[in-house]
């Protein structure tokens, strides 16, 4: 999970090279479910507070954008708050939701490869006192070798019914990408996410239109 801190933050899952995330259904939707919904609490389960809050907001956007009510758990609590049942519970008793969609990380697979880093060269080229004789001077400069991480991210999202407090429906998004060691992450990763669960909720109907 400390690598998954480290791959998923930085400063705020920038990728140098990233895949849209797949999409494979663990539990279609349960048609005696009281679907469609239309008033969501979005919570994600992560060891870090952030991410948690990063990849909520994201979708929480996309539900909106959808015009579902959706609420962010992360707006409700702060790092001190218990992450347990009765805390959700309690929370979606508040918000009014008649659905939760649950995220968390499923499995994380990291592999770094060390690349050395191409020389630059500068020449300083001066005429002599002798025929057809040059005087060349070269610098030469290699950056310290590099790390290039290629990260691979399962997640799980769960949509709960708010009424039965049973899933009703459940999918695994798999994503990959790629990621010098200095680099930052951006917000890219999380909004593929996001808009991957979201799409994949209207797709199957889960979601008022």
């Amino acid at each position: 999970m400390n690598k998954l801190l480290a791959v998923l933050s930085g400063a705020s899952l920038l990728v140098a090279c990233a895949s849209t995330p797949s999409v494979t259904t663990i539990l279609p939707l349960d048609r005696s479910a009281d679907a469609p919904f239309d008033n969501v609490l979005v919570v994600s389960l992560f060891q870090s507070f952030d991410q948690r809050r990063y990849l909520e907001n994201a979708i929480v956007r996309e539900l909106k954008a959808r015009g579902v009510d959706a609420v962010a758990s992360t707006t409700r609590m702060d790092t001190r708050t218990p992450v347990n049942r009765d805390t959700f519970v309690a929370m979606v008793e508040d918000v009014n939701a008649d659905s939760l969609l649950l995220t968390q990380l499923v499995d994380l697979e990291v592999r770094g490869k060390v690349q050395d880093m191409r020389p630059e060269a500068t020449y300083n080229i001066r005429e002599t006192w002798y025929y057809n004789v040059w005087s060349v001077e070269l610098t030469e400069y290699t950056e310290p070798q590099s790390v290039k991480f290629s990260n691979t991210v399962l997640l799980s999202a769960q949509m709960f019914s708010a009424s039965t407090r049973q899933p009703v429906w459940a999918i695994e998004t798999e994503a990959r990408f790629v990621q010098d060691f200095d680099d930052q992450l951006g917000e890219k990763p999380y909004i593929d996410e996001a808009m991957a669960i979201v799409r994949a909720l209207a797709t199957d109907g889960a979601l008022r239109r």
